[in-house]
């Protein structure tokens, strides 16, 4: 068996050659849950906090803290707009979660979604250049329900702190009270990742893909499994961006959204979901299996896998199908075996299938551009603007079939969107203060190289120590043993 290297560019090779994809798939999968509680353990967490500010001697001490200081409050207190300029607040995101709706795990408890809410902040500054905090809290009121209001009332407490708030892992129909609510009601951008982070990455997926297929946006059927925030928010983006709603069929536990589900129109919660079920499935098809012939396009983001859904759905689907399994942390079907019944282009949310179609892509350069034009809010048309910017970028570097999105790894796609997305705020004129597009782009493009540079200067320097082989070594052979 081959030794798997510390950068785990060699990952689907250090298997048994007896394996099968599906072996592989699965044995993937454990490692890297394995090899992810190991080096979380090894590092106590992946996010500290550090000056950024120098110490030139003593009286430094004085300047940065009590007598010096002084001047600092009083100036933010005579105009509160001076702390984004005189703190890090400019720059600074609370990255805000109850923990009811975390990945495929669901409500983990408020602590269990730390590791997660740490991986955004993770995300935020080496991809985006963004600083941010997890604020994982508990939202439970006295009967022991998980209280939209209580989360409504923290952000509202926070915003003095912060530049903008980033909403995660929040179970509907809550997240859907909490982000229209705070999107009104703050003076600073909120912005719930898994509805417009997801969807705006999806839209870009989309756009490349149908180029890809040779169709358009208002011509395609998509049927979307699963009606939670992040479908019925995908939804919604794609239909603000030319998808024909006559065209599209949504289906949650209960079956399909239209105009008869009285039991969506009896629960105001489920205002989100009303509206799909007004504008939608005139047809009213009750049955996915039916809805999937003929389809174009299915984006399921639903109950994982691997068997949620069925290879027989896709081999109904029209000529070039477009496939989407985004469920984490094991995609509805996997990608082989949705390749194997037909379709054209396979995208999941995960990073070592290709096409990783996640909202990693999304908000790093999407709040970084919010917070230098100090936007008020994060709109749709904003999120719009980002999908696109990733599609172009995609576009002019070269797209395939299994190449239809940008990578995290590709730097330099986080500076543009960032741009794109700060001129679309001072357009909708939800900015508080303007820029040129080269502004923006050479301001973000900064601060993400320093973001990047700091932390390889830590690893160069031992200050983030390299996990030892043998880590790697054991949860490799443990996931092997799974299998």
């Amino acid at each position: 068996m081959k030794e798997l290297n510390i950068n785990l560019s060699n990952l689907d090779e250090v298997f048994p050659e007896n394996f099968t994809e599906e072996q592989i798939a699965k044995a993937k999968t454990l490692f890297l849950k394995r090899m992810a509680e190991k080096a979380h353990k090894f590092y106590g967490g992946k996010i500290q906090v550090v000056p950024k500010a120098g110490v030139f001697g003593f009286n430094w001490f004085n300047i940065w803290y009590t007598p010096g200081v002084s001047k600092v409050s009083t100036t933010i207190r005579d105009n509160n707009d001076t702390s984004f300029e005189l703190s890090n607040r400019g720059n600074l995101v609370a990255v805000v979660s109850d923990s009811t709706r975390v990945l495929g795990d669901g409500d983990v408890t408020p602590p269990g979604g730390l590791g997660v809410m740490e991986g955004k902040a993770f995300l935020m500054k080496y991809l985006g250049g963004v600083d941010a905090v997890a604020l994982c809290i508990d939202s439970k009121n006295e009967k022991g329900e998980n209280d939209p209001e209580k989360i409504i009332e923290f952000v509202k407490m926070l915003q003095p702190s912060f530049g903008a708030i980033n909403l995660e892992d929040i179970s509907q129909p809550n997240c859907y009270k909490v982000l229209d609510t705070l999107k009104e009601e703050c003076k600073i951008p909120v912005w719930h990742d898994d509805a417009q982070g997801t969807a705006c990455v999806t839209l870009a997926g989309l756009v490349n893909a149908l180029k890809l297929a040779n169709k358009n946006i208002g011509d395609v059927r998509i049927v979307f499994m699963g009606a939670g925030a992040s479908n019925t928010t995908i939804a919604r983006i794609i239909i603000t961006a030319g998808g024909d709603p006559n065209k599209i069929v949504l289906f949650d536990s209960k079956g399909s959204l239209h105009k008869g589900r009285d039991d969506i129109k009896a629960d105001p919660r489920f205002y989100r979901k009303r509206e799909l079920c007004e504008t939608t499935n005139p047809n009213r098809i009750s049955d996915i299996a039916e809805a999937c012939k003929g389809a174009d396009v299915l984006i399921a983001l639903s109950k994982p896998g691997p068997d949620t859904v069925k290879p027989e759905w896709i081999r109904a689907m029209a000529d070039k199908s477009i496939v989407f399994t985004c469920a984490n942390p094991i995609p509805e079907i996997y990608p082989y075996a949705a390749k194997e019944a037909g379709a054209f282009i396979v995208a999941t949310g995960r990073g070592d299938f290709p096409n990783q179609v996640n909202n990693s892509l999304g908000f790093p350069g999407i709040l970084k551009g919010a917070l230098m034009v100090r936007a008020r809010k994060v709109t749709d048309n904003m999120a719009i603007a980002a999908a696109y910017s990733l599609a172009n970028y995609a576009e002019k570097r070269g797209i395939n079939p299994n190449n239809i999105v940008p990578t995290m790894d590709e730097a330099g796609v986080f500076a543009v969107e960032a741009a794109d997305v700060a001129m679309q705020a001072i357009k909708e004129g939800v900015a508080r203060i303007e820029m040129s597009w080269d502004e923006a782009f050479q301001q973000a493009k900064k601060d993400i190289e320093y973001s990047r540079s700091l932390t390889n200067s830590l690893m160069e320097n031992d200050y983030i120590k390299t996990p030892p082989h043998e880590m790697l070594r054991e949860a490799i052979n443990w996931a092997i043993k799974q299998v």
